[in-house]
C-alpha cells in the first residue's frame, strides 16, 4: 500500500508524544497541502498548545496541563489520521471509489436510517413466509437483492470511513447488540470496522469491537469482533503512549479466564494461517497423488474419467491396487488430523477459484454463506445435484469464501464428472464426504472453529483480492499477527498462555517469533518453565547480547539449584561458546545426578580434551568404547580424541569403522582427512578433503576458513605452518 510518507512520520511524533515537533511539523504540511477545514481544525489544536505553553513559560502551575495535553495529542491523532486516508483516496482510484459510490447512491447514511433499513429487512422476511407460494419466491428473490445492494453500500461506506466520533461509535455498538438486526448484516459491519481500523488506528472503532466482543450473545459476531480488536492493535506503533487506557481496558477483558483462552487459541489460529503456503505444498505433492492413485479416477482434457487400465491391473497385481487405496485412505487420513489440528487444508485448492466477478466486490468477501445471496441463489435452487450441493457445504469445513466458489463452480465441476458418478450425484446417491472429513454441525458452532473459518476468509482476501495491495496485510507483519508479542499484551493474565505460545512457537522452529514472545511475558509470570523455555529458545539463535542461553538457564538454577533440564542447557551453551572449563563443571555435576548418562560421558570428555586435560579423557573414552563398542558417537569422540593427542594408528582404525557405515558422516570424512595430514599421509589426506567437499554437493564449504580459523591452534601445534595450509587449500580445493 502507497503511504504518505510526510504524514506517517508525523503520526509518530503524535504517539512518541512529541507535540510541538508535531503540530510544527503538520502546519508545514498543510502550508503545501492546503485544505480549509484542515486548517481550522489545525489552527484551533495549534491555538491551543501555544496557550498552554506560554502559560507554562511564565510559571503557572495547571493542574489540568498533563490533561490538556493529552487531549490535544489526541485531536492532533485524529486530525492526521484523517489526512492520511484522505490522501490514500486521492492516490488510489479504486479506493476513491469505493469512497464515492456508496455516498452517491444512497444520501441519508445517518444511523437511524441504516438502522431502520436493516431493521426492515428482517420485519420483511419474516412477512415473506406468509405470501403464497406463487410469489413468494420472485418477492423473496427482490428483497434479498435490494438487501444485497443496502449491505455492499453500507461495508464500503464504513471501510472508508474517517476517525469516529463517539456518538457514532455508541450508535454502531447498540446496533451491533441488537437483537432485531439479523446476525449475517451484524457480522458483515464488525468486518468492515476491522478492515477500516487495520488500516488506520481508531480508537472509537476498536472500542466498538471490543465491546462487542464483550457483551454479545451472538457467538459468530463474537468471534469476528475478538479477532477485528486483537488485529486493530497490530501495528507498529506505541499506542499505549498516547491512548493511555487502553492498558486499563485490555486488563479488564483479560480478567476474564475464557478470554484469555480465546486469544491464546486465535494466536495459534493465526499462526496456522501464516502456513498455508507450507501446508498446501504438503498437501499437493505428498497427499493428494496418493488419492488420486487410489480413486481410479484421472484427469482427461479438462475432465475426470475412470482409468480403464485399473481393472486389468487389479487382476494382475491385487496386492498394488490394496496398498493404492490403503495409502489413499492414509492420506485421507493424514489431512483429516491436519484440518482438526488447525491447518487451512483448502487454500491450495479454493485460492484458484476466486477468479468469478463474485470477488471483485469487496464485500463478498466477508459476508457469511447464506443461500439467498443473489448471486448464487440461482444455482442453490436449480442445480441437477442440489442435495449433494447442500451437504457437502453444510458438513465441509470451508470458510464462507470456499463455500461460494464452490457453489460459483459446481455446475462446471458436474460436466466434468464421468457418466456413472454424476448420475449417483444428481440423484443424491454419492457420499457427500468432503477430502478432509466432515465436521459435525455441533461442533461447527464452536467458537475455536467459527474463528478458524473466518481467519482463512481474511486470509484470502488479503493474499487473493485483485487490489490486495491497497490494503495493510496483517498477515504478511509479524507485529500484527503476533500479537503475543505487543507490548500491550504483556500482562500478568497472560503469562502462562505466552509460555505456551512460545513452546508451540518452537515446535514450528519458529524461534526468533518464540523469543519475541517470551520477552513480552510478564515478569510476575517468569517461573523455572519460563528460563528453561527461553534457553532453549536462544539456543537455536545467534548469540545476543541482551538474552544469551546461559544467562536463562543460570536463573533457572536459582530457582531449582540441580535441576538436569538446566544444568545440562547450561553446560551446552557454555559449550558452545568454547568456555569448556565452566562446561566441563556442570557436566560434572550432572554426573554426579546421573553418572550413566552416555551424552554426559562424552560432553565431559571432549571439554576435557579442549582444555587439555587429554589423558583424563581418554580414560573415559576408553571405559565407554568398553560398555558401548557399537556406539557410533563414542567411536567419534574417540577417534578424534586419539588424533587429537597423536595416536594416529588407533585414530585410523575408529575412521576406517566409521566410513565403512552404509551412510558415512561427512564430517568424519573431514576430522579423518585431519589425522592424514597429522601423521603425514598428504596425498591420501588430500583425497579424503575432496572426498568431503563432494559429500556436500551443491552446499558450499569453506575450507581455508577451516583451516586458518576453526582448526588453526591444532595444525600450528603440529608443526604445520601457513604455507602448508595454503598447498593443501589448494590441492583439495583447485
Amino acid at each position: 500500500m502507497k503511504q504518505n510518507e510526510q504524514l506517517y512520520e508525523i503520526l509518530q511524533l503524535v504517539l512518541s508524544r512529541r507535540l510541538g515537533q508535531a503540530v510544527y511539523s503538520l502546519e508545514n504540511y498543510l502550508l503545501s497541502h492546503p485544505r480549509q477545514h484542515d486548517q481550522e481544525q489545525f489552527n484551533g489544536i495549534r491555538d491551543a498548545y501555544q496557550l498552554m505553553n506560554d502559560y507554562w513559560q511564565r510559571g503557572y502551575a495547571d493542574p489540568e496541563r498533563g490533561k490538556v495535553f493529552d487531549q490535544l495529542l489526541r485531536r492532533l491523532f485524529v486530525l492526521t489520521s484523517n489526512l492520511l486516508i484522505h490522501s490514500e483516496l486521492t492516490d488510489s482510484a479504486f479506493l476513491r471509489t469505493l469512497h464515492q459510490r456508496p455516498r452517491k447512491v444512497r444520501q441519508d447514511w445517518s444511523m437511524s436510517a441504516v438502522r431502520a433499513s436493516l431493521e426492515s429487512f428482517v420485519s420483511d422476511v419474516t412477512l415473506l413466509e406468509l405470501e403464497p407460494a406463487a410469489t413468494r419466491q420472485s418477492h423473496g428473490d427482490a428483497l434479498y437483492a435490494r438487501h444485497r445492494e443496502l449491505m455492499r453500500d453500507l461495508f464500503d461506506y464504513i471501510v472508508t470511513s474517517h476517525q469516529w466520533r463517539t456518538n457514532l461509535a455508541d450508535a454502531f455498538l447498540d446496533m451491533l447488540l441488537s437483537p432485531t438486526l439479523a446476525s449475517i448484516d451484524q457480522q458483515l459491519v464488525v468486518s468492515a470496522i476491522t478492515l477500516s481500523a487495520v488500516q488506520h488506528f481508531c480508537f472509537e472503532k476498536f472500542r466498538v469491537l471490543s465491546e462487542v466482543y464483550r457483551q454479545s450473545t451472538d457467538e459468530a459476531v463474537r468471534q469476528r469482533a475478538l479477532v477485528g480488536w486483537v488485529l486493530t492493535l497490530g501495528i507498529d506503533c506505541p499506542l499505549g503512549n498516547l491512548f493511555t487506557e487502553l492498558g486499563d481496558q485490555l486488563s479488564s477483558l483479560l480478567s476474564d479466564a475464557r478470554t484469555a483462552a480465546e486469544l491464546a487459541e486465535l494466536q495459534m489460529q493465526l499462526v496456522y494461517c501464516q502456513q498455508a503456503d507450507a501446508d498446501r505444498d504438503t498437501i499437493q505433492k505428498e497427499i493428494l497423488p496418493d488419492i488420486m492413485s487410489g480413486s481410479k479416477l484421472k484427469m482427461n482434457g479438462g475432465s475426470l474419467v475412470e482409468d480403464d487400465n485399473d481393472s486389468l491391473d487389479d487382476i494382475l497385481h491385487p496386492e498394488a491396487s490394496e496398498q493404492a487405496i490403503e495409502r489413499m485412505e492414509q492420506s485421507m487420513q493424514r489431512m483429516v488430523e491436519m484440518q482438526k489440528q488447525g491447518a487451512d487444508i483448502y487454500f491450495g485448492g479454493f485460492s484458484q477459484m476466486k477468479r468469478f466477478p463474485f470477488f471483485n466486490d469487496l464485500s463478498n468477501w466477508f459476508v457469511p454463506f447464506y443461500p439467498q445471496h443473489p448471486d448464487i441463489s440461482s444455482t442453490w435452487q436449480k442445480t441437477r445435484a442440489s442435495k449433494f450441493l447442500k451437504t457437502i457445504t453444510r458438513v465441509g469445513a470451508f470458510c464462507d469464501s470456499d463455500k461460494y466458489s464452490f457453489v460459483l463452480a459446481f455446475n462446471q465441476v458436474l460436466d466434468r464428472l464421468p457418466a456413472n458418478i454424476l448420475k449417483m450425484v444428481e440423484q443424491g446417491e454419492a457420499t457427500a464426504m468432503p477430502i478432509g472429513g466432515e465436521v459435525a454441525i455441533g461442533d461447527q458452532q464452536e467458537p475455536a472453529f467459527i474463528r478458524r473459518v473466518y481467519l482463512q476468509d481474511l486470509y484470502r482476501f488479503y493474499r487473493l483480492f485483485p487490489a490486495r495491495s491497497e490494503f495493510c496485510n496483517p498477515f504478511a507483519e509479524a507485529f500484527r499477527f503476533l500479537f503475543f508479542a505487543n507490548p500491550l499484551f504483556s500482562l500478568p493474565s497472560l503469562g502462562q498462555q505466552g509460555v505456551a505460545i512460545a513452546r508451540f512457537l518452537m515446535k514450528r522452529h519458529r524461534y526468533d517469533d518464540a523469543k519475541r514472545v517470551l520477552v513480552n511475558v510478564s515478569s510476575d509470570c517468569r517461573d523455572l518453565h519460563y528460563h528453561l523455555l527461553m534457553g532453549a529458545t536462544l539456543q537455536h539463535l545467534p548469540e545476543d547480547s541482551c538474552f544469551s542461553a546461559a544467562d536463562s538457564f543460570q536463573q533457572a538454577l536459582l530457582l531449582q539449584p540441580d535441576n538436569e533440564r538446566a544444568l545440562s542447557g547450561l553446560a551446552r551453551s557454555l559449550f558452545a561458546s568454547e568456555r569448556y572449563e565452566a562446561a566441563l563443571k556442570h557436566y560434572t555435576r550432572l554426573l554426579e545426578l546421573k553418572p550413566d548418562d552416555r551424552s554426559y560421558q562424552l560432553n565431559a570428555a571432549v571439554c576435557q580434551l579442549s582444555i587439555g586435560q587429554s589423558e583424563e579423557a581418554l580414560k573415559l573414552l576408553y571405559k565407554l568404547s568398553y560398555l558401548h563398542p557399537d556406539d557410533i558417537a563414542v567411536s567419534r569422540v574417540m577417534a578424534w580424541t586419539l588424533t587429537r593427542t597423536g595416536k594416529y594408528e588407533q585414530a585410523d582404525k575408529h575412521y576406517c569403522q566409521l566410513l565403512a557405515l552404509e551412510h558415512p558422516e561427512a564430517t568424519d570424512m573431514l576430522n579423518y582427512g585431519y589425522c592424514l595430514w597429522l601423521k603425514g599421509d598428504i596425498s591420501t589426506a588430500i583425497g579424503m578433503f575432496r572426498q568431503f567437499l563432494s559429500s556436500r554437493g551443491d552446499e558450499p564449504f569453506d575450507l581455508s576458513r577451516e583451516f586458518m580459523h576453526t582448526e588453526h591452534r591444532l595444525l600450528a601445534d603440529h608443526g604445520i605452518s601457513d604455507d602448508e595450509i595454503q598447498l593443501m587449500t589448494d590441492a583439495a580445493t583447485l
